[in-house]
């Protein structure tokens, strides 16, 4: 492997690229477990493909954010190690296909020359928290959340109480009561509230947790109907402690907070979480809020330029243009087809928005671009020279604007396409329906499998990835879904299913669905408000003929964009780390976040130190436990069980582990007692350490005395 030092200017981020690189040439020469490395480079945002000894990278971009000059460096890197493409995803990230493992390395570090990092983009981390693109533009906002989501994701951003959970965690913003980031889909939703107290307006959230889309969908439930501001990192950092501890970790199906939340029920784990305040690094964490200063062009030249098209660009004024708070600004949408965009483009895309708008562009969570502070004068110009790049197509957010992930293109768990009929349903709606592309109630979106990364679980029409069986064969289907959609106020509607159909009859069943509803909607219904009063079983028998597997044509074995029958080829999953079941591992897991627990205590960080050694703590105990063939599942399971297994005393933690483990939430994290319970933590791995010496050895020797 090339050797591949940087010059950047964080030392820790060089480290951390570093230390990559040496995991990687470990794993290759077969030093380190494949599994444990596989849970190391998800963490690092290096998420495996359907294709063989590829990667597909993910660049977090907190709440989409994206200056041009990161842009261009993501465009010049994605000809350098990719394919040339970028592709922007629903939680506001962009991601890149088919690097090289090797030169993942080098690829970070040049992302990192401009201020991008990939790290905890996949894994069992905090994931890229989201936000309204309309954020500090919005008319409707009763302040910007831009600081408050950026103070979020740089407080979690490397904090030990959130490396390696059960499960992935998700944290979005929304900008106002319209919930334009879909709160109730969260682990932790956000919508911004002013609420006046002894005669001061106050800043806080409406806070909803447990929320989730995937095979089983959760709406989120109500946490707080206000939260000051200030109190809202102490109050996630302890929901993840809760999730951390007691979160499941064995069955991936059930790991995600809401299946928590379903098993304690709410008052449960409210108490839970109010518990491990006392162990917090503060109660209170104020946010300075400040003005988000858009970096504008100095001068503005718009050159002379001729609209050729005026029904398009009108359509365009209509559909993908709106007023901003900020008087004489308009904020201008980008519909990117299934968020794919070429490098070429995106350096060109760059160039102009930097000479006529704000510095920085925001990825929607539709797959889109929305670019901020455009002058009004400068509309006709600006659509001129999105029209030469293909990037001014009206209906952005409409009908025909349809949302779709990656599926069996890249990904191991895609059942079938979802790109291909993703384009083929959006040319029905523009040659058959082109009034809908100013209707922005009716959202379609299409997901390759059941865990709805193109979000079919929130959809007014939703498909999902499946498969048919007919005549011995196996053939591409989707499952057809109704009825999603956010309602407001962090709340909102699951999409419910109605019936599968095979792939290839989804654009039928698109026709039926909307001719239905264009005939016998009543004046000013909407389809949610139309499918809730026919119902579930109407629409199920509308589509029903397409169920008829009796009359299949060779081309119903093919899937869109294949050439070749179609195959069921999924892989295992790769949004998450795995449980690896070596004691060897998870003893030297422990004694390396021990040693960056030490140097925390000694720059003073004692919290996340505390919080550190009682992470290595739990693995020496798992260790332990897994040596005796006892599997947990969950941190609270190994510490009751580790006391039910074994003498606390032998370990230096009597009375028990657990009340050795669990001072971290009985204790305010201050010097004396970081300083005491590192020290106790190092005891009790060197103990665990030992007892293992001991125990292999014992084995080792019993095996010698049997007869062979």
């Amino acid at each position: 492997m090339k050797s591949f030092r940087t010059e950047l200017e964080n030392p820790v981020v060089e480290q951390e690229i570093i230390e990559l690189e040496k995991k990687i040439r470990q794993y290759l020469t077969g030093e380190l477990h494949p599994d444990r490395f596989k849970s190391l480079r998800l963490a690092r945002g290096i998420y495996g493909q359907r294709q063989k000894g590829v990667q597909m990278i993910r660049i977090k971009l907190p709440q989409g954010r994206l200056t041009t000059a990161q842009l261009k460096r993501i465009a010049d890197i994605s000809d350098e190690y990719a394919t040339g493409n970028l592709h922007l995803t629903t939680r506001q990230d962009i991601q890149l296909h088919f690097v090289s493992l090797e030169r993942t390395p080098e690829l970070w570090t040049k992302l990192a020359m401009d201020d991008l990092t990939i790290r905890e983009a996949c894994g069992n981390t905090v994931r890229n928290i989201t936000g309204s693109h309309l954020a500090g533009v919005d008319p409707n906002e009763p302040f910007d959340v831009t600081p408050y989501a950026d103070a979020a994701f740089r407080y979690f951003l490397r904090n030990p109480v959130c490396q390696d959970m059960g499960r992935k965690f998700k944290i979005g913003f929304s900008s106002s009561e319209q919930d334009e980031a879909f709160a109730y889909i969260h682990d932790i939703g956000l919508i911004p509230r002013i609420q006046e107290k002894d005669g001061k307006l106050v800043k806080g959230f409406k806070v909803v947790v447990g929320g989730g889309l995937g095979a089983q969908p959760f709406t989120a439930k109500l946490a707080f109907e206000f939260l000051p501001a200030e109190d809202l990192l102490p109050y996630i950092e302890a929901v993840l402690r809760v999730f951390d501890r007691y979160g499941e970790r064995t069955n991936r199906h059930k790991a995600r907070m809401k299946y928590l939340i379903e098993k304690l029920g709410m008052e449960k784990f409210t108490e839970l979480v109010q518990a491990e305040y006392k162990g917090l690094k503060a109660f209170h964490v104020p946010i300075e809020f400040h003005e988000q200063l858009e970096h504008l062009p100095e001068r503005i030249e718009i050159p002379p330029y001729t609209i050729s098209n005026t029904e398009k660009f009108q359509a365009w004024l209509i559909t993908n243009v709106i007023p901003q708070k900020q008087t004489g600004y308009r904020g201008v949408y980008l519909k990117i087809t299934n968020g794919n965009i070429s490098s070429d483009t995106a350096r060109k895309l760059a160039d102009l928005v930097k000479s006529l708008a704000a510095d920085q562009m925001r990825v929607t969570n539709n797959q889109g671009i929305f670019i901020r502070y455009v002058p009004e004068q400068a509309l006709g110009y600006l659509f001129t020279r999105l029209d030469e790049l293909g990037l001014a197509e009206p209906g952005f957010d409409s009908t025909a604007d349809v949302t779709s992930c990656p599926g069996t293109d890249t990904c191991n768990l895609g059942i079938s396409n979802s790109t291909g009929i993703a384009r083929m349903l959006e040319q029905v709606i523009l040659q058959e329906y082109p009034q809908l592309i100013y209707n922005k109630d009716i959202k379609i979106k299409i997901s390759g499998c059941m865990n709805s990364c193109g979000q079919h679980g929130i959809a007014t029409i939703g498909f999902h990835g499946a498969s048919l069986k007919a005549g011995g064969k196996v053939l591409p289907a989707l499952q057809v879904l109704l009825g999603g959609g956010p309602t407001g106020h962090g709340e909102g509607r699951l999409a419910e299913k109605i019936t599968k159909v095979p792939s290839k009859r989804a654009p039928q069943a698109l026709r039926l669905i909307l001719n239905d509803y264009l005939k016998n909607a009543q004046p000013g219904e909407t389809f949610n408000a139309y499918y809730d009063r026919q119902g579930k079983n109407y629409f199920y028998n509308l589509l029903k003929p397409l169920t008829d597997l009796t009359n299949l044509q060779p081309d119903d074995f093919i899937d869109w964009g294949q050439e070749v029958e179609y195959s069921t080829a999924v892989g295992v999953g790769e949004c998450a780390s795995v449980v690896v079941d070596l004691v060897y591992v998870l003893l030297n897991e422990a004694e390396e976040k021990l040693e960056i627990a030490d140097q925390w205590l000694k720059d003073g960080n004692y919290g996340d130190a505390v919080y550190q050694a009682y992470t290595a703590s739990v693995y020496a105990a798992k260790a332990l436990l897994l040596d005796k063939e006892v599997n947990c599942n969950t941190h609270i399971g190994i510490i009751n069980d580790f006391d039910q297994h074994f003498q606390a005393a032998e370990f230096d933690v009597a009375p028990s582990f657990a009340s050795f483990v669990l001072q971290i939430n009985q204790h305010e994290p201050k010097p004396d007692f970081a300083e005491a319970y590192l020290h106790q933590a190092h005891r009790f791995l060197q103990k665990a350490r030992t007892y293992h010496q001991q125990r292999s050895i014992a084995v080792a020797d019993a095996q010698e005395t049997i007869p062979s």
